[in-house]
């Protein structure tokens, strides 16, 4: 992706966030020049990936299988005590999250408000295929059970809970606009806690056509 591209995919979600009247901490809004000489104070950021994220999965098209998202806190099974994760995501029409689970992250996904959620649900079995028995999850603390591969549309205000080993995409439901997604986790592990379905790349290649507005959480080692 080029770095021009992904300004303005971040300036349109700040200006989403604002008009969903969610708050960003002030640090997401810093630049480069922002973040000299911040190393030793924001290293839980820095550290824990918190931040911008944008991913276009390895595809080369973000508008189709992509997903940009700003972790909010996350803690770091390696250096602190904080055993929980919070995210804010921005999911377009039929703009799909690939399948997968994770290993160790239970996870509860939130619709806040725009459009409506579509998850496709399968369990997962022997060496990371789907299962055709049904699935067991939770909407908003209420028992359901789901045919296997069946959608879940979660509606503004609606979540449901993933528990570790559940395969799931999900994507924004068509003519409803973009949905403002949270994501209320166990650790956020990227590096390690994903299993996609198909390989994928979780971080995208940036050509470097332009200065970074904003760091992505990608960018620390690089540009601090």
């Amino acid at each position: 992706m080029k770095r021009s591209e992904i300004n303005q995919l971040i300036a349109e979600s700040i200006v989403f966030f604002d008009l969903m009247n969610f708050k960003l901490p002030p640090w997401a809004y810093w630049t480069p020049e922002d973040w000299k000489g911040k190393q030793e104070t924001c290293s839980e950021i820095t550290d824990n990936m918190l931040g911008w994220d944008l991913t276009d999965f390895g595809t080369g098209n973000f508008h189709e299988r992509g997903l940009i998202l700003f972790t909010i806190r996350n803690g770091n099974i390696r250096k602190d005590k904080k055993p929980y994760a919070e995210k804010a995501m921005i999911v377009e029409e039929l703009q799909e999250t690939p399948m997968h689970f994770h290993w160790s992250k239970m996870e509860d996904i939130i619709n806040r408000g725009g459009g409506n959620l579509v998850l496709e649900l399968y369990n997962s079995i022997g060496d990371n295929q789907f299962s055709d028995q049904p699935v067991v999850v939770r909407t908003d603390g209420i028992l359901r059970t789901v045919e296997a591969g069946a959608q879940v549309i979660l509606t503004p205000g609606e979540s449901i809970c993933l528990e570790q080993g559940i395969f799931h995409r999900f994507y924004g439901e068509p003519g409803k606009g973009k949905v403002f997604v949270g994501e209320v986790s166990a650790v956020n592990d990227d590096s390690n806690d994903n299993c996609f379905f198909e390989p994928v790349g979780r971080f995208p290649e940036i050509a470097e056509d332009e200065k970074p507005l904003h760091l992505l959480a990608s960018d620390y080692q690089k540009f601090l």
